[in-house]
């Protein structure tokens, strides 16, 4: 790049050196005013270039990167999957939702590839690791005999309940809070996880102490989540800006546009995994109980299926096992929580 830029600085240059002494040939204050102009836009060309250059220089140092969180235990994972039950044939039977994706020979699974700790994509071996993966797999090999056989459709916290009215997918994992709201479109298996809301800032932050002090602070959340509401309610005085996604609210924490980031205090744990150091959680936990469902079509019979999988995997201690690889593991966590009640 800089060699270009001399190089280029150079030719204009010469450019003009050229219109001097061509000008020189004709009469004097004619070849005067053209060796100026010559001069003058040659100069002008290598001040835009150096602009540009500083601007694309700029740019590239501002482009986020995605820092990678404390390591699974992939051996540990992948051997966990192998223990998960099998239904048998009669099981099967009793679920037309269940039958289908037993015909079929694949569960569709509405995910993520890039929770740190619930759905990560490994690109080293293409597997896919975390709690909501977990389960995911465990429930194909439920069905399927076979963990392997998924497919996942990335979704967002606004396209979660699309990809199940329209039949592009039979589940969503996806860290996806139960709320009536949703279950006029959806229906919901579980609640397999359960966590609350909390207030994110830098760690140098000493003027936010907790949900009480976010009045008249720009606070991050996400679009399509329970957290606008649940501001509204707990941070009325608070202006509210949403994003998209965790990581362009982080990444405008990280920048100074917002002063705060509430979300679910388990998300939460992915920034303090990934950037120790750099963030920190203020106050306590609060807000209503945030219980995590499994996503299925309305009115499936596929939520007693599920319910189902999901107590044989609680009583067998492999939900507390996904928990401590997934979770435990990582963020120093040593004492899993008591999984929450399903149906």
């Amino acid at each position: 790049m800089k060699k270009n830029f001399k190089r280029f600085a150079a030719c204009l240059l010469v450019s003009a050196s050229m219109a001097v002494s061509t000008a020189c040939g004709s009469s004097a204050p004619a070849a005067t005013e053209a060796a100026t102009k010559a001069t003058e836009a040659a100069k002008e060309a290598v001040t835009e270039a150096a602009k540009e250059t500083a601007q694309a220089q700029e740019s590239k140092a501002q482009e986020v990167t995605e820092p990678q969180a404390a390591p699974i235990d992939k051996a540990a994972f992948d051997e966990l999957l192998t223990k998960g039950p099998v239904a048998d044939d009669a099981e099967i039977a009793s679920s037309e939702w269940a039958s289908a994706v037993k015909a079929a020979g694949v569960l569709k699974v509405g995910g993520t590839r890039t929770s740190q700790l619930f759905s990560q994509l490994d690109e080293t071996d293409n597997g896919i690791r975390g709690f909501d993966a977990g389960l995911y797999q465990l429930l194909t090999r439920y069905i399927l005999g076979d963990e392997s056989k998924f497919e996942v459709v990335q979704v967002d916290s606004s396209t979660r309940e699309s990809v199940l009215t329209t039949g592009q997918v039979n589940a969503v994992f996806a860290t996806y809070s139960i709320t009536d709201k949703r279950k006029e479109l959806i229906s919901f298996a579980g609640p397999y996880y359960t966590s609350r809301q909390a207030v994110l800032v830098k760690a140098d932050n000493a003027d936010i102490a907790g949900v009480d002090s976010l009045a008249g602070k720009v606070v991050a959340t996400q679009a399509g989540s329970t957290g606008p509401s649940i501001l509204e309610e707990f941070a009325p005085e608070a202006t509210v800006e949403e994003f998209s996604s965790d990581i362009e609210a982080r990444t405008a924490l990280e920048q100074g546009r917002v002063d705060a980031y509430v979300t679910d205090y388990t998300l939460m744990l992915n920034a303090l995994v990934k950037e120790p150091g750099k963030y920190q959680i203020a106050g306590d936990v609060f807000g209503p109980e945030d219980n995590y469902g499994i996503g299925l079509p309305k009115d499936s019979d596929g939520v007693l299926f599920v319910n189902n999988f999901l107590k044989k995997i609680e009583e067998e201690g492999l939900w507390k096992d996904l928990w401590k690889v997934s979770l435990g593991d990582r963020t120093g966590i040593s004492e899993a929580p008591e999984a929450p009640a399903v149906g």
